[in-house]
């Protein structure tokens, strides 16, 4: 796969107002031909200068070897981008950025994105995964080349008696209802917790927490408990458990770190 580093790498050629010169930091050009786009590797002459003579030039895709995706794209979603040029007609595609810059990428390698898998919970709302499906959308993770695979566990499948709190809409909850003492609740540690505080004994419990079902590696998964938030083994896998209630900017904070430190290994 041939994907430049950041599009200031990539010069456009349309005409040549100056000649055969290509500004100093370009390694490859978009080049505007009859039949479309031809797309070259050049190496700049050594020396000073913005603008510089070309020592090589080779080729890398005709012009029937080239697709131009139609729309603007956020070009530092890198993972976006590959998603994308995978389903193209064509070995290589040029994309253009929301402000008229240009990148490209040849021959995608779907190997190249790491798959991260998130395990969350719903009803109500699945906090972590909507926010990582919000910051993947707008290209917060595009410098990670990853992409996530989904595991939201549906707890109203476990058809409990009981359920953690009325905010995902159950009848009977652990929050606003008196038990009797023998119901099957679904819940975790912190239910667990609660019940023993309230009731004095423990209930017959189906586990739903999300950092409790990691299988697959590198995860990020939610838990209530901030004692367990952090990068950490749980199940023989690595990954990453951040809190109930995190911000963005803690989600992203905390992936980006398991990413660097599973890179590293």
């Amino acid at each position: 796969m041939i994907f430049p580093p950041h599009c200031k790498c990539v010069g456009y050629a349309g005409n040549k107002p100056v000649g055969d010169k290509v500004y100093f930091l370009s390694q490859y050009l978009i080049h505007e031909v009859s039949e479309g786009y031809e797309i070259l590797a050049v190496e700049p002459e050594d020396g000073p200068g913005m603008m510089r003579g070309i020592k090589s030039v080779t080729r890398i895709a005709g012009p029937d070897e080239v697709f131009q995706y139609p729309d603007p794209v956020v070009l530092h979603n890198r993972g976006d981008l590959i998603h994308k040029a995978l389903k193209s007609p064509k070995r290589c595609t040029i994309f253009t950025g929301i402000d008229e810059h240009m990148i490209f990428i040849c021959d995608p390698d779907p190997k190249s994105l790491l798959e991260v898998h998130v395990y969350d919970v719903t009803p109500p709302r699945p906090h972590l995964a909507g926010t990582l499906e919000i910051l993947e959308n707008a290209g917060i993770f595009g410098e990670l080349e990853i992409r996530f695979c989904y595991h939201v566990n549906d707890i109203r499948e476990t058809k409990a008696d009981a359920y953690p709190c009325k905010a995902g809409g159950f009848s009977r909850t652990i929050d606003s209802d008196r038990l009797s003492g023998d119901e099957q609740v679904a819940g975790c540690v912190t239910a667990r917790q609660v019940l023993r505080d309230c009731y004095g004994h423990d209930f017959p419990l189906i586990d739903i927490c999300p950092a409790n079902a990691v299988s697959e590696e590198p995860f990020i998964a939610r838990c209530c408990r901030a004692e367990r938030s952090g990068i950490q083994t749980l199940n023989g896998k690595k990954g990453v458990v951040v809190h109930w209630g995190s911000s963005p900017k803690q989600i992203t904070d905390a992936l980006y770190a398991l990413i660097d430190e599973w890179r590293s290994e």
